[in-house]
């Protein structure tokens, strides 16, 4: 193998989530997926053609899709998460879109990227819930602007950590850093991870999704942007970070995993974009399950072999 873009394979019934099937739905935005007892559980982003800002009916919601056999999916209509406060500022949060699940201990803590009416934003609202029907929101645990925090599902060396991703858009680019808290609440030691340029598919930025651990490092599923003469693209690649010292990049692809390919990939509401917000493994199976966005249109699903995944990192293909 020499290069890492032939280890993930698609699902022929993709896409599995499509806004035809959901009328008045305009946009359909990058899953989280977590194993949640027999099922499969997606965080999904919904904006509807009739939105508007605000409490109420916003311009970005989250809404829980559920799977028996990881496949098809029953998508609910009922709004996740909110800031169930109209106090300040609280008041000016909206667009919850793009969240990071991450399971620790009996609890799965949810980090969504929200909106601040007429500040420079996104920031990271952190959450959790124990049985994806109702949602505790904790506080903002990220400054501006920072989009994909994610975090580590157990504490190292007594400390929490998550990966953050400050930057990106008007010009800048966007890089991966990393943090630590003993609470999840208060953050600091902030530690630059991998900084996007590293090769031609994620010049402009990249950005992490929450860390699996495997037994030769944290395995971290990232994507990547370039935009040439034709148009953005988004890909997704993969970074393995020291288990002890997880600011530490171990290794990494060279090779993207996958490009947008497919024409529901390539053509949609947003071209050429396929988006991770987490993976799952089946470690039983030496499977890695990545559900993705494509092209804010629809989500879709491509397994690989996780111990392929790895050496990939470690070998740069």
């Amino acid at each position: 193998m020499k290069d890492a873009t032939k280890i993930m394979k698609r699902s022929p019934l993709n896409p599995l989530i499509h806004i035809k099937d959901y009328p008045g739905v305009a946009q359909l935005y990058n899953p989280s997926p977590v194993q949640f007892g027999d099922e499969t559980i997606l965080l999904v982003s919904v904006v509807e053609h009739a939105a508007t800002k605000g409490f109420g009916r916003d311009v970005g919601q989250t809404r829980v899709a559920r799977s028996m056999d990881g496949i098809n999916f029953e998508l609910s209509d009922k709004d996740f998460i909110s800031t169930q406060s109209n106090e300040y500022p609280f008041n000016l949060y909206h667009h919850f879109i793009d969240n990071r699940v991450t399971k620790i201990d009996d609890w799965y803590y949810i980090i969504t990227p929200v909106m601040v009416e007429g500040y420079d934003s996104p920031v990271g609202m952190l959450g959790r819930t124990q049985d994806f029907e109702n949602y505790e929101r904790i506080d903002v645990i990220t400054a501006p602007k920072n989009r994909g925090a994610s975090l580590f599902p157990e504490k190292i060396n007594g400390l929490y950590y998550k990966l953050d991703r400050p930057g990106g858009g008007d010009g800048s680019n966007g890089d991966i850093w990393i943090s630590s808290s003993p609470d999840l609440v208060h953050w600091g030691s902030f530690k630059p991870v991998l900084a996007a340029g590293y090769r031609f598919w994620n010049v402009e930025k990249i950005g992490p999704t929450p860390p699996i651990k495997t037994d030769k490092g944290w395995l971290d599923i990232i994507h990547g942007v370039f935009s040439p003469a034709g148009g953005t693209y988004y890909y997704i690649g993969a970074m393995l970070l020291d288990l002890k010292e997880p600011w530490k990049v171990i290794g990494k692809t060279n090779s993207y995993l996958m490009m947008p390919e497919l024409s529901f990939e390539k053509h949609g509401n947003c071209d050429n974009t396929i988006f991770p917000c987490g993976a799952f493994a089946k470690y039983d199976k030496d499977e890695l399950h990545l559900y993705y966005g494509a092209s804010d249109f629809a989500i879709c699903l491509a397994v690989g072999s996780l111990s392929e995944i790895v050496d990939a990192c470690i070998k740069g293909l």
